[in-house]
């Protein structure tokens, strides 16, 4: 699974689509925490992480919406700048 980001402790990858499944999402991990957002709506759809980690990856997601769901779509993995 390819870490797409990583910032505050925070780790964000994506799963390749042929191991994957709909919708479009990433794969969030903090300390003891994992989550699944989706990329169009940036709703956590599994897991759970604490409020202040989901408000920062929610931030960075919006920053690169289109980007992540390229990638998703493409499959053409890649590092994405972390959120500052």
């Amino acid at each position: 699974m390819p870490e797409i980001c990583r910032f505050y402790g925070i780790i964000i990858r994506m799963y390749l689509i042929d191991r994957e499944h709909p919708p479009r999402h990433i794969h969030i991990k903090y300390g003891d925490h994992e989550a699944v957002m989706e990329l169009v709506n940036l709703n956590i759809i599994d897991g759970s992480i604490p409020k202040k980690c989901r408000q920062l990856v929610r931030e960075w997601a919006e920053l690169h919406q289109e980007e992540l769901i390229e990638m998703w779509d493409t499959q053409n993995f890649h590092a994405i700048q972390p959120l500052e």
